[in-house]
């Protein structure tokens, strides 16, 4: 028996739910995170009083690190590599 067939095992019913549960959570989390890292980076066309606090450079890359993470949240999801050794 190879190392690879036990990889290809079928999942059970209970990790079905969570491996969904768990991606549909990546999503949204994916989708949040990239909103808050927009609204960092286009934040004066929002009129909000926070902007006059800081520097635009300081938000303009908290933004850009905010929408990278956002981008790999949903990457994560797509892929559902959750139960995969490390």
């Amino acid at each position: 028996m190879a190392l690879e067939e036990f990889e290809e095992e079928p999942l059970t019913q209970r990790q079905k739910t969570y491996l969904r549960s768990r991606s549909i959570v990546d999503y949204c989390m994916g989708l949040l995170w990239m909103s808050m890292g927009v609204f960092l980076v286009f934040k004066k066309y929002f009129d909000v009083q926070i902007a006059m606090q800081f520097d635009d450079p300081t938000f303009k890359i908290l933004g850009g690190i905010c929408i990278f993470y956002g981008l790999f949240r949903m990457y994560r999801a797509y892929k559902k590599n959750y139960y995969r050794e490390r």
